[in-house]
């Protein structure tokens, strides 16, 4: 009788360990499937078969239309081409509103304040 408990008892940590393990795989899953609908969304891993400046024309309006937001750009971030998207303050609605990947290429808020022109009869 005592063999037949410790037997019920190593199977049921068996399957409890089986389980644990499936979990994990599963979990792992989950988050991989994830990482690839970001991807597939122009994530940073995937570059867009269009050009840096193909992508900023063809998004510069629907970003200059989020109030906040004054001037776009191209530059360089940690040595890459980027997209940087020039804002009078760099608030945590803009950063929600605003995706920091664009046709898969990088994109960085830039706080400058506003922006206006000079005078047209300025001396250098």
């Amino acid at each position: 009788m005592l063999s037949t408990i410790k037997v019920s008892t190593s199977c049921i940590i068996l399957k409890m360990v089986i389980f644990g393990i499936g979990i994990i795989v599963l979990g792992s899953s989950v988050v991989n499937c994830g990482n690839k609908l970001v991807n597939d969304r122009g994530g940073e891993n995937e570059m867009s078969a269009k050009t840096i400046d193909e992508a900023l024309k063809e998004h510069t309006d629907a970003l200059m239309a989020v109030p906040g937001v004054v001037g776009t750009g191209q530059g360089l971030c940690d040595g890459k081409p980027c997209i940087k998207v020039f804002v009078v303050k760099k608030t945590p609605e803009l950063e929600r509103k605003i995706s920091y990947i664009l046709e898969g290429y990088p994109l960085a808020i830039v706080e400058t304040g506003k922006i206006r022109a000079l005078p047209e009869n300025q001396d250098t």
